[in-house]
C-alpha cells in the first residue's frame, strides 16, 4: 500500500486514525478497547447511510418477483428491458446501488487501520506499530489478545499455540461476519452460497491481518447485524401497517374466499 502514501489526503487520513487511537487509548488505557470505541464512533456516523442501505436491499428483495416478470417479458429487447427496469425502480422508489456506498465508506477505514497497525510493502512499520516499538509497549486487549499489531500467522510461527487461541477466534469470526449478514437477509440461495465462498476466502486474508484490524471488522459486523435486524423489523411493520399493504391483503383474502351456500344457491336459481 506504499503507493497510497504518495497522496496527501491519504497520509492525513492515516494520521487521523492514528491520533484517534492515541486519544481513545488515553481515555480507556487499552488498545483493543480504543479500536472498539473507534469502530462504534464510525458506525454511529454511518447509521443514516446503512439504514438506507438495508431498506434498499429489502425493497429490492420485495420487488424481485416483478423484476423476473419484466425480464421474461422483455428478454428479447434489452433496451426496452433497461428502460422498464429503471422506470420500475423509480415508481417503487428503490435505488439498486443504495447498498454500495456504506460498504465503500468503510473500506478506507479498514485499509487505513491496516496501514497504521501493520507493515508496508517495504517492511516499514505503520505509525501505531512504530510508536509501540519506540515506547517498548505491546498493544494488548485486556490480556485476552497479547498484541493487536501482530497477525495470527505470526503467533503461529512463534509456536505459542495457547496464545494463538484468541487470534483464531478473531479469524473465524472474521469469516463468519462476511457470511452472516447475507444469510440473515431474505434472498435467493445463490447469493447465500456466494457469501459462503467469500467467507472462506476471507479466512485466508484474516490469517495474515493484524489482530486489531480483525477486531475492528468483527465489532463492525456485530453492529451491522444488530442494525440490520432492527431495520428489517421496522420495514416489516411499515409494510404491514401501510394502507396499500392492507388493501392488497384484503383483496387477496376476498379473492380466496369460497362462495357461501346462499350465493351458490342464488346462482343456480338464476
Amino acid at each position: 500500500m506504499d503507493f497510497l502514501d504518495k497522496f496527501g489526503p491519504w497520509v492525513h487520513f492515516k494520521d487521523f486514525i492514528f491520533q484517534s487511537l492515541l486519544y481513545l487509548h488515553g481515555l480507556v488505557g487499552d488498545w483493543g478497547m480504543a479500536i472498539i470505541l473507534l469502530t462504534v464512533a464510525i458506525r454511529v456516523l454511518l447509521i443514516p447511510l446503512t439504514w438506507k442501505q438495508t431498506k434498499s436491499m429489502l425493497e429490492l428483495q420485495r420487488i424481485q418477483p416483478k423484476m423476473k416478470e419484466l425480464q421474461a417479458k422483455y428478454k428479447d429487447d434489452k433496451e426496452k428491458l433497461q428502460e422498464e427496469t429503471m422506470r420500475f425502480y423509480q415508481e417503487n422508489k428503490v435505488n439498486p446501488f443504495g447498498g454500495c456506498l456504506p460498504a465503500l465508506l468503510q473500506m478506507p477505514v479498514f485499509i487505513g487501520l491496516y496501514s497504521v497497525l501493520g507493515y508496508t510493502g517495504a517492511n516499514k512499520p505503520g505509525p501505531l506499530l512504530s510508536w509501540l516499538q519506540t515506547q517498548g509497549e505491546k498493544g494488548t486487549f485486556f490480556g485476552i489478545i497479547p498484541d493487536i499489531a501482530i497477525s495470527p500467522n505470526t503467533v503461529w510461527q512463534g509456536h505459542d499455540y495457547l496464545a494463538l487461541v484468541p487470534y483464531v477466534f478473531l479469524v473465524l469470526f472474521f469469516g463468519l461476519s462476511v457470511w452472516l449478514p447475507q444469510f440473515l437477509m431474505p434472498g435467493d440461495k445463490q447469493q447465500k452460497m456466494m457469501a459462503a465462498y467469500m467467507a472462506v476466502m476471507m479466512l485466508g486474508f484474516g490469517w495474515f491481518a493484524p489482530a486489531g484490524v480483525l477486531l475492528y471488522w468483527d465489532v463492525s459486523s456485530l453492529w451491522q447485524v444488530a442494525q440490520q435486524q432492527a431495520t428489517m423489523a421496522v420495514v416489516k411493520n411499515e409494510h404491514e401497517s401501510s394502507p396499500d399493504a392492507s388493501g392488497e391483503t384484503a383483496a387477496t383474502e376476498v379473492s380466496e374466499k369460497k362462495p357461501s351456500n346462499k350465493a351458490s344457491k342464488s346462482k343456480k336459481k338464476s
